[in-house]
């Protein structure tokens, strides 16, 4: 099934990805729908009530001495159904907090900050690359003592995820994908040229770092947002705290420059996906100006059976539409966990 937005549905593919409905017991799927409507429409005469999450520091540093800050649901549900989201630039596990708190009481959520982003601590001389993020992201899923999950990867995650997911394909459960590209279509015009710079490129440093001021963070979430007024300011606000801290620009910017390793892996991963044909739910913000909606789209041709669902928004999709989103990660999980 494939949709653009709420109430616009595009049907096509098999039978058995036609159904919308919950599995979930109705007691539990009202209680799930009052909390996503007090996310659109909050009571002003009830106190607010922090995400249903708690943040801590892994007990054991990595041999290399980093610290993966995590974001995860404060107990335990009863059927336990494990979603592994993977965040983006310039972003850390804050942007799941809604998620969190939506799904938090059906599901249990375990969000890491990657090193360079969030409440992560990483060493003064540690190498900031997309195949050294994902060495620190897997052995942080093994000290959980993980083996099983429905990844949910978005911007810089999706790369991270996909590496993981190649190494240990019996970890993955099913893909949840939002804004996470992996195809070359999805890169728009100003993607690769962001992309394509490196450390020998004049004038690349600065380019980069004007993207990492509170102006370029703050255009991250709006544009292609139609209302702008339904993006909070709290998380590009905290997304430049954290930039703002020492060391993390230096770190964004590495990546950067690390992220045509990624465009040169995206055939073997679409590869991976045809081997594999892992359940998928694609949610995608079709006016994201780095990953445009071809990019959604493209996922079709290896994982054919996916569910493809397009919103009118940005990038940073749940900020605007996670009433409709939560549902639909929900439904996908109850029927996509085997």
């Amino acid at each position: 099934m494939h949709r653009r937005g709420p109430g616009r549905p595009h049907r096509s593919g098999p039978a058995r990805n036609a159904t919308a409905q919950t599995r979930r017991p109705a007691a539990g799927r009202r209680q799930l729908l009052r909390r996503l409507q007090r996310h659109r429409h909050p009571d002003p005469r009830r106190p607010h009530r922090p995400p249903a999450a708690r943040i801590r520091r892994a007990r054991r540093a990595a041999r290399d001495g980093s610290q993966p800050g995590i974001r995860r649901t404060s107990s335990e549900p009863a059927v336990l159904r494990v979603i592994w989201p993977c965040c983006g630039f310039p972003s850390g596990s804050h942007q799941f907090r809604g998620l969190i708190d939506a799904l938090g009481s059906h599901y249990r959520l375990i969000a890491p900050d990657h090193p360079g982003f969030g409440h992560t601590q990483a060493p003064h001389d540690f190498t900031y690359s997309f195949d050294r993020v994902a060495d620190i992201t897997e052995g942080f899923v093994r000290s959980l003592g993980l083996d099983r999950f429905v990844m949910y990867v978005f911007d810089f995650g999706a790369p991270i995820g996909f590496r993981i997911a190649d190494r240990h394909p019996e970890w993955i459960a099913g893909l949840v994908v939002q804004n996470g590209n992996a195809y070359e279509e999805g890169l728009s015009e100003a993607a690769r040229g962001l992309l394509g710079l490196t450390p020998d490129t004049p004038g690349a440093e600065d380019a980069i770092q004007g993207l990492l001021t509170f102006d370029g963070t703050r255009s991250q979430y709006e544009t292609g947002v139609p209302d702008r007024d339904l993006v909070a300011p709290d998380g590009y606000t905290l997304d430049q705290h954290f930039l703002d801290l020492p060391g993390r620009k230096e770190a964004q910017q590495a990546l950067l420059f690390d992220y045509h390793t990624n465009v040169e892996l995206y055939d073997h991963w679409h590869a991976w996906l045809r081997r594999h044909t892992p359940p998928t739910l694609i949610t995608w913000g079709s006016n994201d100006p780095f990953f445009p909606e071809p990019g959604a789209r493209a996922y079709l041709r290896d994982v054919p059976d996916a569910e493809l669902h397009l919103f009118d928004t940005g990038h940073f999709a749940l900020e605007t539409h996670l009433p409709e989103i939560a549902p639909l990660i929900a439904d996908f999980l109850d029927r996509a966990w085997k």
